[in-house]
């Protein structure tokens, strides 16, 4: 309990600092957006928190809004930008989750904030990830995989919201930097799965 009131001033306090110290390029990334992608910059989508609340997820959008003649969205792949991939890759596009993080939405580091419909299909313990906010930082990051299934996310989210700690914190915390430069290398802006609930419904 100690060390999840720390946890939640630390979060504060960093994401606040952080977003203060990167503000000129969060200032570019939203011009660059604009220039390729146009408005709006920003895309909100309602995900699953702590204790399976709702909250509205920021990114930088990384695809256009492009449609066929009878007005359907062209499928992702087309519609996602040279700049928007770059984005993905280097993990730039979640940025904007430092204002959830300032408003308590989410933590620096902790599971990956999903679709509220992805709730029903979570095992037992594996919901056990829903007891701690979500993260910028996911614990995935401790293991270097880029190329998650759904079952391997799920278990290290929800072990380590089971062995929550300043020691494990600082464990990913370090591990993230090579994370990313090895998304970036095996270009994991391309990856792609299929829907937890679409995969978990053909069992």
């Amino acid at each position: 309990m100690v060390y999840k009131v720390f946890k939640r001033c630390f979060d504060f306090t960093s994401a606040l600092l952080l977003f203060i110290v990167i503000s000129p390029l969060f200032l570019v990334l939203m011009i660059c957006a604009w220039i390729s992608i146009g408005r709006p910059i920003f895309f909100h989508q309602e995900r699953s928190g702590k204790d399976e609340k709702p909250f509205g997820l920021m990114k930088f959008r990384t695809m256009t809004d492009a449609r066929d003649a009878e007005g359907n969205l062209l499928p992702d792949a087309e519609r996602l930008t040279k700049f928007g991939r770059f984005l993905r890759n280097s993990s730039l596009d979640e940025l904007p989750e430092l204002l959830n993080i300032i408003k308590g939405d989410m933590a620096v580091i902790g599971p990956r904030p999903l679709y509220m419909k992805y709730n029903p299909y979570y095992t037992e313990y594996e919901r056990k990830r829903n007891t701690v906010r979500g993260g910028l930082i996911p614990p995935e990051s401790l293991y270097y995989d880029s190329f998650l299934t759904w079952d391997k996310q799920l278990k290290y989210e929800a072990d380590y919201a089971e062995n929550l700690s300043f020691m494990l914190d600082v464990k990913i915390l370090i591990s993230v930097f090579k994370t990313m430069l090895r998304r970036n290398k095996e270009d994991y802006g391309e990856y792609a799965r299929e829907a937890l609930d679409i995969e978990r419904s053909k069992k």
